[in-house]
């Protein structure tokens, strides 16, 4: 049983995107042979926080279970923010991720409602080929953002496994439609247990302070309450980024954090 709701939700979307998942005693192996790429697609899931010696050990799990991967990425099956022994790790080139895990029974509407853009899932492949054309105006935007053709290819996969979530009915990607582009877009599906979790909340740069994400995020959780039966609505945000503040003003709560160490290709 998963400890952390975030990991909870993760594993569970990771299947529906078509991600294989399997246990090796206490460690949790997730694979995404559709997506090779995807960092957290292709993870192991600690039980606990590293004790002194164990990079060695979790270095070697992670390369015989994603052999020729060149990133590596540790969930941690916890709710709390303590990272264990974490100096060998760090020193070794991975980043300690601490995000923001929060969680709302139903939501409300921002302060600022935008009324002149449609909130709808997408249906048709132009749909589609806007939120991919979304995505990579996002990533050129990022000071950090990553090399725009690898990018694109782990973009589109990324998407296709959403669009088979949603066409086997597990939940939805939303839009927010103006004049056929796509401004803002966000995923939510179902987790189990009546948890539905939010995925890859993004707006165009150049239609940011219009309200869209905001709009889109309550838009969302309400379709998710009447559609799949949500009680308790999940999101995750870097606790650094003006996000969170967002999704606190349509009544989500700050409730758990969500560990994990990434380690980026070298070449990336």
């Amino acid at each position: 049983m998963t400890r952390s709701l975030a990991y909870f939700t993760d594993v569970a979307l990771r299947r529906h995107e078509g991600s294989v998942t399997t246990r090796e005693g206490d460690v949790t192996v997730v694979r995404s042979p559709q997506n090779p790429t995807f960092w957290w697609g292709n993870f192991l899931l600690m039980p606990a926080p590293p004790v002194p010696g164990d990079l060695a050990r979790w270095e070697a799990l992670f390369a015989r279970h994603h052999p020729g991967a060149a990133h590596r990425a540790f969930g941690v099956d916890t709710g709390g923010a303590d990272a264990g022994d974490a100096a060998p790790f760090v020193d070794a080139g991975y980043h300690v991720l601490r995000d923001t895990v929060l969680t709302a029974e139903r939501t409300h509407p921002p302060r600022r409602v935008t009324t002149d853009a449609t909130f709808r899932p997408l249906l048709s492949d132009a749909d589609w080929a806007g939120a991919l054309t979304l995505r990579m105006a996002v990533n050129a935007a990022d000071p950090d953002g990553h090399e725009e053709s690898g990018y694109a290819e782990f973009s589109r996969r990324k998407l296709a496994s959403y669009r088979r979530a949603q066409e086997a009915g597990h939940g939805a990607y939303f839009g927010a439609f103006d004049d056929g582009a796509v401004l803002s877009g966000l995923g939510i599906f179902d987790a189990g247990e009546g948890v539905a979790r939010y995925q890859s909340v993004e707006t165009h740069p150049d239609a940011r302070s219009r309200g869209l994400a905001g709009t889109l995020v309550h838009t969302a959780g309400g379709w998710a309450r009447e559609h799949l039966g949500a009680r308790t609505l999940v999101i995750v945000a870097d606790p650094e980024y003006h996000a969170q503040a967002l999704y606190e003003r349509v009544g989500f709560t700050p409730t758990e954090v969500q560990l994990g160490f990434q380690k980026r290709p070298a070449t990336d």
